[in-house]
């Protein structure tokens, strides 16, 4: 279920935080409920991805940019996410959450969010937002002037650029099925030069490459 108590409190609690300079840090304090785990007793990945909601809402009040959505008709969606992973968070752990923007391109909007527990990184995500109306995709240029400021004087930074040309390859809509598998007369990963390659399902119904023994046996994804 979505934490809209836990929301709602988040908002109650900053209620009377100052306005915040677009590019400020919004922090929020939080922690983990036994609702949150997974089967592996730690906070669930995609849990994570939910909680982050919170500093999102706060940090939107606090920017201006809620009161230029709600001035204009404007709606909000998520187009896009990167995360790394690098802590797990257990049960009642507590851990604090920094949520900055970061950054216009023509179309969308781009926001940094970590979390933070004793000093250490446990996760980030940057998120890809598109503001939109009635007709489609808000260009950026238009939020910014609601915000009072211009799309050149915030600058993605290098890095996120990167991840951006890399979504820029991926093939859209995505191609769906496995290939069927094909075997090389040659093999230098396991030995198997010359080696006649044949093929049959494995225990799950997914194809393997056999070259050479039974016992040399590649999954082929």
């Amino acid at each position: 279920m979505y934490p809209f108590v836990r929301t709602i409190a988040q908002l109650v609690s900053h209620r009377r935080a100052p306005s915040l300079p677009l590019g400020g840090v919004h922090v929020s304090q939080h922690m983990c409920w036994p609702w949150d785990l997974d089967a592996f007793m730690e906070m669930n990945h995609g849990r994570i991805l939910t909680l982050l909601d919170q500093g999102r809402f706060v940090g939107a009040i606090r920017s201006g940019l809620y009161a230029a959505q709600k001035q204009n008709g404007w709606g909000m969606t998520m187009a896009g996410v990167c995360v790394r992973y690098r802590r797990r968070v257990r049960m009642f752990h507590r851990y604090e959450v920094r949520t900055r923007f970061i950054g216009f391109d023509e179309k969308f909007l781009y926001l940094d969010q970590t979390m933070w527990r004793n000093g250490d990184c446990l996760a980030q995500a940057i998120y890809r937002v598109a503001v939109t109306d009635a007709n489609g995709i808000v260009r950026s240029q238009f939020v910014a002037g609601a915000l009072e400021t211009t799309v050149c004087q915030h600058v993605l930074p290098d890095w996120v650029k990167t991840w951006l040309k890399a979504e820029d390859m991926r093939p859209w809509p995505p191609k769906v099925g496995l290939a069927r598998p094909r075997c090389s007369a040659s093999n230098a990963d396991n030995g198997a030069v010359g080696r006649k390659c044949r093929t049959r399902k494995g225990k799950f119904g997914v194809g393997m490459h056999l070259t050479g023994p039974a016992s040399l046996t590649t999954p082929c994804w």
